[in-house]
């Protein structure tokens, strides 16, 4: 996100007396840069351009300097220092989330709204970066669409940093005060060591998970020191007009290459992440060349600097204004031609926010009248943000819990419709359930389970169903997320029988004994080695798992060879196995195509015979595992020609591969009779 500190012009000059400072309007176009990178990339190539970085090196920068100068001249001001940032940072983005909200209300399909509402919340508390991370760790979330406010997550990384940074520096002024050192010095050091210690952690956490480490704000940590320390340094720095030239246009040209070269989205940060900053420190160290043929000439034209002044606030407005045009024309990208609509449109609203909201606010003397007006100004502008979400989630929770009364209703049977011999005498044209609203929610789970890790693995959760003792039966589930959508199907019929169901769930991560199900994932093949220990130990009665997997259009379907080794590894501890047919997985939301386009739109249903072949994949294996059964309630997710979104005006899918928990517990009777059948056999063998 772009900055604006008080130093957003100003910085330590690099002279000979380090005293002496001067105006740096290349700051002004390199911000300009930054933000146009990101906007276009986000908008015309559908990519991540490392503009962000440049932002936080930038704000290192410029905020290091202005405290090291506090710090110098008598002491640095907190209270003061963050009532400006809030009064600086507060009003435009509080108008743009409020906004989004809004139009989001309007646009947005109502299964995206509790996703909008909880990212609302965590943008307005400068915590969205920690939200995304959590996200990013939990399987469902993981199918999140991106948010209208997704790109919040770089702008509460700063907030953080407004807040630590000053106590930072100033720590490090008192401790080198105490040791009679300078104060440069002094937090010249403590950034450094700040710098090694968080790209070290960036590194590591980059190479384990990507995707927390994107959003994880200790990850960050070093582009701020860097910025910090090249603003401590930079009076050291003396280069001649040529070399100044060759490194300022090195840098422009090295940030704009960035997101061509790398897939910043699914490498960054890590030291990939070096890249755009050390481009920006370039920039910065070249300085004002007093050449035509500097970059600094072009930087610092008019233009450049008035995209420098809209910077914060363009970047603010692109993101929700390309998801609210996705979602309004029903596209996954943007062409050329509507690319422009896009960035056109964010300019307008970035230069009327710039001039009617965060530039009158930021030279207005609202807020600074007493000690405590930019935190009350602050609280004025928050407040009715956090309110208005809180409104918005209470009518979205009411509105999700009026299709309860209506499931196993004569208008909804659910998946008892294609039973053969079913008679419908209800409403062929009743509401669809779950709403729209509800089926984010509407995941499978069993009800007062307990849970507990093993000691050797905690990322292997074994969790058992209430039962009355002795259980009659007890039934492992075991695999990923379309394992766990059984349990809608399963807990009625333990319950009804008295069986414990025991389950040990991954999400994206199939019963396997080898990587051929989940290349390179080394967490899921450790969980599976000792899943499968913990079944051996256990002996249940059977073990309810993957059959098959990637039932997508091309008739991708397979066993992998894992599943059946796995299933072997069962056969000699004499363990049954009854192996589940998976269901369809689709390039789109069924859910979210008949809410926008009818159920009956053809484009919404797939043709069954592009999905399902004949026969399964493992009904083509040889010298199958002699304790190992099949099912296949594929004609409970299709006909006998399309794969429809809905069946007995129940929907069949929460998203694009999962079955709502709503439509597989209409399927309860029907797996009980088959499994009821199976384990009829397995003791009759």
């Amino acid at each position: 996100m772009p900055s604006t500190s008080d130093a957003a012009t100003t910085t330590p000059a690099r002279s000979a007396s380090a005293g002496r400072r001067r105006h740096r309007p290349e700051l002004q176009g390199l911000r300009a840069l930054a933000v146009v990178l990101v906007v276009v990339y986000h908008v015309w190539l559908g990519r991540v351009s490392g503009g962000v970085d440049v932002f936080f090196l930038l704000s290192g920068f410029l905020m290091t300097g202005q405290l090291v100068r506090a710090a110098e001249g008598g002491g640095i001001m907190f209270g003061s220092l963050w009532a400006r940032m809030i009064k600086r940072l507060f009003p435009a983005a509080l108008v743009v989330l409020t906004a989004s909200m809004a139009v989001s209300i309007l646009v947005l399909p109502e299964n995206r709204w509790f996703q909008t509402i909880k990212e609302v919340v965590a943008a307005a508390l400068y915590v969205e970066n920690w939200q995304l991370a959590a996200d990013s760790a939990d399987y469902f979330n993981q199918h999140n669409e991106a948010s209208v406010v997704q790109h919040f997550w770089s702008l509460s990384i700063q907030g953080q940093f407004y807040l630590v940074w000053p106590v930072l520096v100033a720590l490090a002024a008192f401790l080198g005060a105490r040791l009679g050192r300078p104060v440069r010095g002094s937090v010249a050091w403590c950034l450094a060591v700040a710098f090694a210690a968080s790209l070290t952690y960036s590194i590591m956490l980059t190479e384990a998970q990507q995707q927390l480490a994107y959003f994880h704000s200790l990850t960050r940590v070093w582009e701020f020191a860097l910025g910090g320390v090249l603003a401590l340094v930079i009076d050291l720095v003396v280069l001649s007009r040529m070399s100044r030239i060759v490194l300022g246009w090195a840098g422009v040209l090295g940030l704009v290459a960035c997101g061509l070269v790398l897939q910043v989205g699914s490498v960054f940060p890590g030291y990939a992440a070096l890249w755009p900053t050390l481009c920006a420190a370039a920039v910065i160290a070249a300085g004002t060349t007093g050449s035509r043929a500097g970059a600094d000439r072009w930087l610092t034209t008019r233009p450049m600097r008035y995209v420098g002044d809209l910077s914060y606030a363009l970047y603010l407005w692109h993101w929700p204004v390309l998801v609210f045009y996705l979602v309004a024309r029903d596209r996954a990208a943007v062409g050329l031609a509507g690319g422009t609509v896009i960035i056109a449109v964010s300019f307008a609203l970035a230069a009327l926010t710039y001039h009617l909201v965060e530039h009158p606010v930021r030279e207005s003397t609202v807020g600074t009248r007493s000690r405590w007006g930019g935190y009350a100004l602050g609280t004025a502008m928050l407040v009715p943000v956090l309110v208005a979400a809180g409104l918005w989630n209470e009518v979205s929770v009411r509105k999700a819990r009026t299709y309860a009364s209506l499931v196993a209703d004569p208008d909804h049977p659910g998946a008892l419709m294609r039973q053969p011999g079913f008679e419908f005498w209800g409403d062929e044209n009743a509401a669809v359930v779950p709403p729209l609203v509800a089926l984010p929610q509407d995941f499978a789970a069993i009800e007062g389970a307990t849970c507990r890790r093993t000691a050797n693995n905690n990322i292997l959760e074994i969790c058992s169903s209430p039962v009355s003792p002795p259980a009659t039966k007890r039934i492992v589930v075991v695999g990923d997320s379309h394992m766990q959508q059984y349990l809608a199907a399963l807990s009625p019929v333990a319950r009804r029988h008295n069986w414990q169901i025991v389950h040990m769930l991954k999400g994206a991560c199939p019963f396997s004994a080898d990587a051929n199900a989940m290349p390179g994932d080394r967490e899921c093949i450790k969980w599976n080695a000792d899943a499968a220990e913990e079944i051996i130990r256990m002996k249940p009665d059977a073990v309810f798992t993957n059959g098959s997997r990637n039932v997508r259009v091309g008739l991708t379907e397979e066993t992998p060879s894992g599943f059946v080794a796995q299933w072997r590894k069962l056969e000699e501890a004499e363990i049954p196995v009854i192996a589940v047919r998976d269901n369809p997985r689709h390039s789109f939301s069924p859910p979210q195509c008949a809410a926008t386009h009818g159920r009956e739109a053809p484009h919404c249903s797939v043709p069954r015979a592009d999905l399902l072949a004949p026969e399964a994949p493992y009904a083509l294996i040889e010298d199958l595992p002699s304790n190992t059964s099949f099912l296949d309630f594929s004609d409970y997710f299709c006909t006998e020609d399309l794969c429809p979104p809905t069946i007995g005006n129940v929907q069949v899918y929460l998203d694009d591969n999962h079955v709502s928990g709503t439509y597989m517990g209409t399927m309860s009777p029907i797996v009980e009779e088959a499994l009821l059948a199976q384990l009829a056999d397995l003791a009759g063998a």
